[in-house]
């Protein structure tokens, strides 16, 4: 009698092989999110009239409105390229560019400053996501060093690109109607990256084991909250309670960082990554980048309108022709490889920003802006260099399988000192006073504070670095 015949057992479908790199599409999405990110950081500069005025918001509170989102960003910067690079890129990614979209939208119809302010907050946040992620992205899709000098150059001009066009769309838009569809309209193309993502991206994550360092992810993030909230209401003065209290709860959090940092089996920020001198460069390169230039070019559009007379679209046309020739200078920096290190092409960079405002000082007082510009041509040239190298020293610092980690310890750096150095502008710029002549004397104040902390940057990266055949291994 023939045995009767038992079905064979079930076995778990295989895995599907991951598909390979789309290095085209990866490079494609990640730069078109990273220039929306900068379009929404920079959206107010022009648009911060009408948006004060709809949501009835105090002359002391308007500050939240344009830092918000630097204070999203600054907090989570670092927290984001860890938890992508344990977590996923592509989900880190994906998930940042629909929160961005989202947040945009809502912030769009939020009725009052506090809730437009928590949309911004919540904006940063979400490209935090975005723009640590996107250089652990292309580190994965390009991985020879050619492949990633072009990639980070690319990415580094939409950057630029996303700074300039920021203003100027926001801007426009609001002409045609409301400042709120300038964010509706920033949303949506948000959300559209979103749903192209997915497909034109491929997963990728850190090699190392271990539980990621959710502790010292919360205890840092804390930290830059605090100090980043401290920095914002000290531009109403320095000597209040709250202001000591933001900083001294900064201070015991970051202690607190460091302790459980030496302490974790798989730690957020290997604290022996600042004994390596490219690192070192890297995050020095970011802060006085955040300080010196970014701070200066936040806080220029103010001072052109008040001593100047320039309309807030005018105003927008200067800024493009300083974050547009750093576009431009960005996307051709590839060609420098071989000849000029990143770490050189930093000190390169901060030399032609001091040199551009010297040229500036005096325009304030002239009441003429084309004095303003061999500045910003000099200056949008230094940023292109800036905005090429820091992005690609990020990277080359730190571990292959930590370039999300590293692009966040670099950004992180950068709108700290963009926080830091846009109080420092108000306060040298308005030191003598509010009055015409008294902010014509602030402004060459504030231009000779910037310059002298680009030539501070540029002696402080000359006496750092490290060949590139020392760069750290996986």
């Amino acid at each position: 009698m023939s045995q009767p015949v038992r079905p064979a057992p079930l076995q778990a479908p295989a895995a599907p092989a991951p598909s390979a790199p789309r290095p085209a599409a990866a490079l494609a999405v990640t730069s078109a999110a990273t220039a929306v990110a900068l379009m929404t950081y920079t959206a107010p500069m022009i648009t911060l009239g009408d948006t004060a005025a709809s949501l009835h918001t105090a002359l002391s509170s308007q500050a939240w409105l344009l830092n918000g989102t630097p204070l999203g960003l600054a907090a989570l910067l670092l927290v984001a390229g860890t938890l992508a690079d344990d977590y996923g890129r592509r989900r880190a990614f994906v998930g940042g560019t629909f929160a961005l979209g989202l947040t945009t939208v809502l912030g769009a119809f939020a009725p009052t400053t506090l809730l437009f302010t928590l949309a911004r907050i919540a904006q940063g946040a979400a490209s935090a996501a975005i723009i640590a992620a996107s250089l652990g992205l292309l580190v994965h899709a390009f991985p020879t060093p050619a492949g990633r000098i072009r990639a980070t150059g690319v990415w580094g001009a939409f950057v630029s690109g996303g700074i300039a066009l920021g203003p100027v769309a926001a801007g426009g838009v609001a002409q045609l109607a409301d400042w709120r569809w300038s964010y509706a309209v920033l949303g949506a193309a948000a959300l559209v990256v979103a749903a192209l993502a997915p497909r034109s991206l491929t997963e990728s994550r850190s090699p190392r084991g271990g539980r990621p360092d959710l502790p010292g992810a919360l205890t840092l993030g804390l930290a830059l909250v605090a100090l980043l909230a401290a920095l914002t209401l000290g531009r109403d003065g320095w000597l209040r309670a709250p202001i000591g209290v933001l900083l001294l709860a900064a201070a015991a959090l970051l202690a607190a960082f460091v302790a459980l940092e030496r302490r974790s089996a798989t730690p957020m920020l290997d604290l022996s990554l600042l004994r390596r001198p490219l690192f070192l460069a890297s995050t020095a390169g970011g802060l006085f980048t955040g300080l010196s230039v970014i701070a200066l070019f936040s806080y220029v559009p103010t001072l052109v309108q008040r001593t100047m007379g320039v309309t807030p679209m005018g105003t927008a046309g200067l800024f493009v022709l300083w974050s547009g020739t750093s576009f431009l200078v960005a996307l051709q920096s590839r060609r420098l490889h071989g000849r000029v290190s990143p770490r050189h092409q930093l000190v390169v960079g901060f030399v032609l920003h001091a040199l551009a405002v010297v040229t500036m000082l005096g325009a304030a007082g002239s009441g003429h802006w084309p004095r303003l510009l061999p500045g910003l041509l000099l200056s949008g040239i230094g940023s292109g260099l800036l905005n090429a190298a820091l992005p690609l020293l990020a990277v080359e610092s730190v571990p292959p399988g930590r370039a999300a980690m590293g692009s966040g310890a670099n950004n992180t750096a950068r709108y700290i000192g963009s926080a830091a150095g846009v109080a420092l502008m108000i306060a040298v710029s308005t030191s003598t006073g509010t009055s015409r002549h008294a902010l014509d004397t602030g402004t060459n104040t504030a231009l000779i504070v910037s310059g002298a902390l680009a030539l501070a940057a540029a002696a402080l990266l000359l006496t750092l670095g490290e060949p590139r055949s020392s760069r750290p291994g996986a």
